[in-house]
């Protein structure tokens, strides 16, 4: 069980990176579907510049850097041209795998440098690894995972109890008012919306590099597409994010884990449940009442100041 937990949070990790990044965005009032595309984006990107250059940093500031450019594309053409939210995102995920499969083609097979594979070999944490259970599971991991719970803790202060958040949930809740009190709404906009592209491409750039450092033509698989759902089950809350990712990452896995304890199921059919998990959060959150569980309230509403 101890294995399973500590491989479900590998599995989990791409998808804690790519749930914050869509909070983020969400949570300044756009929606962007586009996960799946800046994911992809984010993982052929890095994949491309740790083999080119050996260096694991290069590639995970390259993959941030692509994950953020799709989300640039995002924000100019939602909050600038004012076109509607869920076309563009839909197509940004078009774009985002036609760019992995134009960039990737002459990549398949291929594996990144093992000086990259190097620096994200498991690492033990002095003195938490040794705490049972708890410490084989979580604090003998890669630092791509350490990094991603470090994100979670940053997102949450950012989000709760910084002034720059405050505003930037403000924007998400009530943009003309938060237009009113002096608050820059474009610029919030423009800053969350790439930053969370930024980490949707740490999240792909995670399944190029370390979960399966050889580069595959459909590497995501599905994944931007469950951050998004986990958005709705986290209830925009960072916290809930990161127990619902490990959550989604152990049934990722299952399937292979039950065939290796000699119980023999089908993996297709132990493939649809994560996708079984979305359609019933989706069901759920309609009937969601509390105030705090609730999407902000102008989310995927174009603002156009003259109406104000």
């Amino acid at each position: 069980m101890i294995a399973f937990f500590a491989a479900a949070v590998i599995a989990a990790t791409p998808l804690l990176f790519a749930t914050l990044g869509e909070l983020l965005t969400e949570k300044s009032g756009s929606l962007n579907l586009g996960v799946e595309g800046m994911m992809l984006i984010g993982a052929v990107i890095g994949f491309v510049t740790g083999y080119s250059t050996g260096s694991a940093v290069l590639a995970l500031i390259g993959a941030f850097v692509a994950g953020a450019a799709g989300g640039l594309i995002f924000a100019v053409v939602t909050v600038t041209l004012r076109a509607n939210q869920v076309v563009t995102g839909l197509t940004l995920t078009i774009f985002g795998g036609g760019v992995a499969r134009f960039l990737g083609d002459d990549l398949i097979g291929l594996s990144v440098p093992l000086s990259v594979q190097a620096v994200f070999k498991p690492v033990a944490i002095p003195l938490l690894s040794a705490i049972p259970a708890l410490g084989p599971i979580f604090f003998k991991q890669d630092i791509f995972v350490y990094l991603g719970y470090l994100c979670v803790v940053l997102v949450a202060i950012y989000l709760y109890r910084t002034r720059t958040g405050l505003n930037m949930r403000a924007v998400g809740e009530n943009t003309a008012a938060a237009d009113a009190a002096g608050i820059p709404v474009t610029l919030h906009k423009y800053v969350h919306i790439c930053l969370g592209g930024g980490l949707c491409g740490l999240g792909g750039a995670y399944l190029a590099l370390v979960t399966v450092p050889m580069w595959q033509a459909d590497v995501v698989n599905g994944r931007g597409w469950i951050a998004v759902a986990l958005v709705i089950f986290a209830s925009w809350n960072p916290i809930k994010a990161f127990l619902g990712s490990y959550l989604f990452g152990g049934l990722s896995i299952l399937g292979l884990r039950l065939q290796s304890a000699g119980i023999h199921i089908s993996q297709y059919l132990v493939d649809l449940f994560p996708y079984l998990a979305c359609i019933v959060i989706v069901v759920i959150s309609t009937h969601k009442n509390r105030k705090e569980d609730l999407p902000p309230a102008n989310l995927s509403v174009p603002y156009f100041r003259e109406e104000r």
